[in-house]
C-alpha cells in the first residue's frame, strides 16, 4: 500500500486544510457522507475520507445537494465506472451547468442594471451638486449676514 494511502488526518486537519469547521467535518458524519475511524472518543480520517471530502465540497459548491453527492459518492465507490449509472450523472451535470449559465447571466444582468442606476445617480448627484460661483455668492451672503447680526 503506499504511504499516501495509509496517510491519516485528524478532524482538525482536514477542517484547516479545506477550510472547513470541526462541525461541518462531523455533520458530514452524521449524514454518512464520511465515516473515519475511531481511536476511543478521537476521529481518525483515512486518505479515502480526504478525497470524498473534497469531491462533497466541490459538489456543494457547483450546486449539489448533499443526498445528490450522496449518490455520486456512493456511485463512484459501488459502480466504478457503470455507463448507464455514468449516464445518468453526465445529465445531471449537464443540466446542473445549464442552470449555473442562467445563474450567470441573471447577475450579469443584475450587476448591468446596479451600474446603470449608479451612472444615473452619479449624474443626478452633480446636477444637484451647487456650482463653484453659487457657493462663493451663499459664503458671501453668510458673511453679510454674520456682520449684520454682530452688528
Amino acid at each position: 500500500m503506499p504511504k499516501s494511502a495509509s496517510r491519516t488526518y485528524s478532524i482538525s486537519e482536514l477542517a484547516e486544510e479545506f477550510s472547513v469547521t470541526a462541525r461541518a467535518l462531523r455533520f458530514y458524519e452524521d449524514k454518512g457522507l464520511l465515516t473515519p475511524t475511531r481511536h476511543g472518543q478521537t476521529r481518525v480520517f483515512s486518505a479515502t475520507d480526504r478525497a470524498r471530502l473534497r469531491l462533497i465540497l466541490r459538489g456543494k459548491r457547483v450546486g449539489f445537494s448533499l443526498e445528490e453527492i450522496r449518490e455520486m459518492l456512493d456511485l463512484e465507490s459501488i459502480t466504478s465506472g457503470n455507463p448507464q449509472h455514468l449516464g445518468v450523472w453526465l445529465t445531471r451535470f449537464r443540466a446542473r451547468i445549464e442552470v449555473l449559465k442562467q445563474q450567470r447571466r441573471d447577475i450579469d444582468g443584475a450587476i448591468e442594471e446596479l451600474e446603470t442606476g449608479c451612472a444615473w445617480m452619479e449624474a443626478r448627484q452633480a446636477d444637484l451638486e451647487p456650482s463653484e460661483e453659487l457657493k462663493s455668492r451663499a459664503r458671501a451672503f453668510e458673511a453679510l449676514a454674520r456682520a449684520r447680526l454682530e452688528h
